[in-house]
């Protein structure tokens, strides 16, 4: 097979972003070639066509590990993030050319892959986009913390910070298809309106709008908090733990407004004693560690989206020179829904 070279662009972090937003001075974007023909055995070449934006890639582009189970990224080396690509080579028996698969990629227009990392995908069950976001890790994310740590049952009062992102839209919702009444707090007056009127949340709340989130909670929930899906940690978090009641759940999937900050100036919460008193369960976790439910969660979830149950949102934005504009407008708080990057 005679070689063939195809040009690609690659985001490349040149300089750790230890504090403050990430700017073109830590990622930049190279040109380079690759050779699609070179594969090793085990290996595919695959043409990215979409590509994950999510909040926890800010914490791999800082020098010094702040407690993910991922390796930080290498400087000089092209970031990785969850893909949707297409096989344009292979040397490796379980895929073809043609084949569309799921897996972790160079944040680059082409790449070469080991095939041990890959899932085949059927772009007739569902919008390819989906399998990163509602059907993918995502997806599992709140269904993970929602039902598997947060144990949500009838009744329950739930309360989603960073409720209009891309996990906790699917968090909002599959609590109420569970019984919960739900209530989401997001960063303008709009998306409290799409949360409330297209996602089904009881209610919502613009925290940059009332921010004495105390007396907020108070009037939000009455009744006091059962399940707290943790998305953004400090003073959130703080003003949460006044709410709870007796045997809480708090399932802590991340803390985002804590990402820009070095570590040595995250806030210190201190009311934690509330959950000894409460006793409650605050519990962390990463998806990677419960992807043996990915069977039932997807049954479960394409279940709800055929029966009309569950909706969801993208936010798309176009070409490879346009990541960073993506990530710091999802980190902003931009975006409502899935955050991709279409090739």
């Amino acid at each position: 097979m005679d070689p063939q070279t195809v040009k690609t662009k690659q985001v490349i972090l040149v300089s750790y972003a230890n504090e403050g937003p990430v700017t073109g001075d830590h990622l930049k974007t190279r040109e380079t070639q690759l050779n699609v023909n070179g594969c090793k055995e085990g290996e595919v070449a695959v043409q990215n066509l979409w590509i994950s934006v999510d909040p926890y890639l800010r914490l791999l582009m800082k020098e010094v590990n702040t407690g993910l189970p991922s390796q930080n990224f290498t400087l000089g080396e092209p970031i990785v993030s969850r893909s949707v690509s297409k096989v344009v080579a292979s040397a490796n028996p379980e895929f073809h050319v043609g084949d569309i698969v799921l897996g972790y990629s160079q944040v680059s227009e082409y790449a070469t892959l080991s095939g041990s990392g890959l899932t085949k995908l059927d772009a007739h069950v569902a919008p390819l986009p989906y399998c990163l976001g509602l059907l993918g890790s995502s997806g599992l994310t709140a269904y993970v913390g929602l039902i598997k740590i947060g144990e949500a049952k009838p009744g329950d009062e739930v309360f989603v910070s960073a409720a209009a992102g891309a996990v906790g839209l699917v968090v909002g919702q599959l609590a109420k298809i569970k019984g919960c009444r739900v209530v989401g707090s997001a960063s303008s007056n709009e998306k409290v309106k799409v949360l409330k009127e297209e996602f089904g949340f009881d209610d919502a709340f613009n925290y940059k709008a009332e921010t004495d989130w105390d007396a907020a909670l108070t009037k939000y929930f009455p009744k006091g908090i059962d399940i707290y899906f943790e998305n953004v940690g400090g003073h959130m978090l703080e003003a949460v733990l006044n709410h709870i009641n007796l045997n809480a759940r708090i399932p802590v999937c991340g803390m985002i407004s804590q990402y820009n900050e070095n570590w040595k100036q995250h806030y210190g919460v201190r009311n934690l004693l509330n959950l000894v008193g409460k006793c409650a369960k605050m519990q962390g976790f990463t998806v990677r560690h419960y992807l043996d439910h990915m069977d039932q969660f997807r049954e479960e979830m394409i279940g709800y989206i055929k029966e009309g149950k569950i909706k969801y949102s993208v936010d798309v934005k176009q070409g490879i020179d346009s990541f960073l504009e993506a990530f710091n407008s999802m980190l902003g708080g931009k975006n409502i829904g899935k955050t991709l990057l279409q090739l």
